[in-house]
């Protein structure tokens, strides 16, 4: 029975997998290489090998109430979009509040992960750690949930362009990039369109001569706000919105949104307009940079084909000289380096994950690779769900496969029941159906059951106002209704009387055009 779990990393993933550990009665053994957690949002002010790497000004995409643990929501006074630094404040308070730093063995690297001489009958697997004196131990465990992140290998894809050798400028990964100071009065090529290559020629456009951002498809972009300036997630992603998006034709949501995103920036006239339809593939999510292009500032081009000497040549014939430096945003290698190289049976040796967490190949299902997808909306409940599945299959209390599509939210028992709530609590059925898909609706019911979940569903909104309240506006003061303000009265008798002497002076005497009449 499976009772010591080995958790890798203490990021995000790993708070919230020991948590539900503990909270399943098992118990958890984290190793963290570094000194602190918060992981990816942990910020450095120099990237360290094998470690994911942020930039300085970095603000999440996804707000404080969409990306919260399910059973810890964000203060209040937090800003919705939340820079790096406050969310390892609230990193901090939830491992404090959970108790979960007493469970992390902090600068303790794992070297390599196993399985035991005795798996086939065990399923359990062996863990190589090397501590800050550099001395290796070894462990056994029954189960390892892995949460180092899949950012921490960067793709430089410099092979795939001719004349790279001889370029005098210089080349690195926004892994590498940490603030815009090094590129002030020069030119910059930005490769690639994701969010982190759209944050980055936004930053670098303001700081360089000129920044040329070169996208082989483009992008959809759209900016953090929605209608009244409300948090864009919160207002657009509801099980409502979910309903109509599947039961509409494709082709007509589409139509739409891109209708809407086009009425903001036309994405053709600007450069941006990608192949693929709006919802075929994630957004880009960008406040500001379609007005860096309007302003001159990013100057958008087409995919790179060469490199010369000083310059770049783009595939639509067109070349930039004297670039001074070229960032790639071309993303992550999905390899983790201490898992056996027989997980990796992907074309590019990438890991191959049943529901985007289990080896399918091994025989006890008890090793799990928590975090290692990309969504289209908040990651956090989706990892908190994956980590809660896997510890049901670790515990035998779930088996594998399953045919659920949505990675275990069914096994752990996580999905609203929306009819029994209909019948007992309408109130709370309305936020949930018609209101944000928030990480609290996963803890209404089921084994991770939390008391406090409909209160924090109620409440949401209040939180989404609260940091805007800096300053109270006045309530402009009760009027009487404007048919008894003596204004009004005044100039409605004044007209009376003007149109009664004006129709007294022109119009015809009735009695003389009768007696005309009459003569006639």
């Amino acid at each position: 029975m499976v009772q010591r779990v080995a958790v890798v990393g203490a990021g995000v993933s790993g708070l919230a997998c020991i948590k539900i550990c503990v909270d399943e009665g098992l118990e958890p053994v984290c190793f963290e290489s570094s000194d602190d957690i918060g992981g990816l949002w942990n910020f450095k002010d120099s990237p360290e090998p094998q470690r994911s790497s942020i930039y300085r000004s970095l603000v999440a995409n996804t707000s404080k109430e969409m990306m919260c643990f399910s059973d810890f929501p964000m203060p209040d006074d937090y800003p919705n979009y939340t820079h790096n630094s406050l969310l390892m404040k609230y990193y901090r308070l939830y491992a404090e509040h959970f108790h979960l730093l007493r469970f992390i063995n902090f600068l303790m690297k794992v070297t390599s992960v196993t399985q035991s001489p005795d798996f086939s009958q065990s399923g359990q697997w062996e863990v190589v750690t090397i501590n800050k004196n550099g001395d290796e131990e070894r462990h056994i465990f029954d189960a390892v949930l892995v949460c180092s992140g899949h950012f921490t290998q960067p793709v430089l894809p410099l092979s795939d362009f001719k004349g790279h050798e001889t370029f005098c400028g210089t080349f690195l990964h926004s892994w590498d990039y940490k603030n815009p100071d090094a590129y002030r009065g020069k030119k910059v090529v930005i490769v690639g369109i994701g969010n982190s290559g759209g944050d980055l020629a936004v930053e670098i456009s303001r700081s360089a001569e000129k920044t040329f951002l070169s996208t082989r498809e483009g992008a959809w972009v759209i900016g953090r706000k929605s209608r009244n300036g409300l948090p864009l997630d919160m207002v657009g992603i509801t099980r409502f919105n979910n309903l109509l998006i599947k039961h509409f034709p494709g082709t007509l949501v589409n139509w739409v949104v891109e209708g809407a995103l086009n009425n903001k920036c036309d994405h053709k006239l600007y450069g941006l307009k990608p192949k693929h339809r709006a919802l075929d593939k994630r957004l880009l999510i960008n406040d500001d940079l379609p007005d860096r292009i309007l302003q001159g500032g990013l100057v958008m081009k087409p995919n790179i084909r060469e490199f010369k000497t000083s310059g770049v040549v783009f595939e639509d014939g067109t070349t930039e000289e004297d670039i001074d430096a070229i960032v790639f945003c071309t993303g992550y290698s999905a390899t983790i380096p201490f898992l056996p190289s027989a997980l990796s049976e992907g074309a590019y040796g990438e890991l191959i994950l049943y529901k985007k967490l289990f080896p399918p190949t091994l025989q006890h299902p008890t090793l799990a690779i928590v975090g290692i997808l990309q969504a289209k909306g908040p990651i956090m409940p989706i990892v908190e769900m994956q980590a809660r599945w896997a510890v049901k299959v670790f515990s035998g209390l779930s088996r594998l496969p399953s045919k659920e599509k949505m990675l275990g939210v069914i096994e752990v028992g996580a999905k609203p029941r929306l009819l029994r709530l209909l019948l007992t609590d309408p109130v709370l059925w309305t936020k949930v159906v018609f209101g944000p898909c928030t990480p609290y609706q996963y803890r209404l019911t089921g084994s991770g059951q939390w008391a406090g979940a409909r209160r924090a569903i109620l409440t949401q909104w209040g939180r989404v106002y609260k940091p805007f309240r800096t300053r109270m506006v006045a309530e402009p003061a009760a009027t009487k209704p404007i048919l008894f303000s003596p204004w009004f009265i005044t100039f409605g008798a004044t007209m009376v009387f003007y149109f009664a002497f004006v129709t007294k002076q022109h119009c015809p005497n009735m009695s003389t055009f009768l007696s005309d009449s009459g003569h006639q």
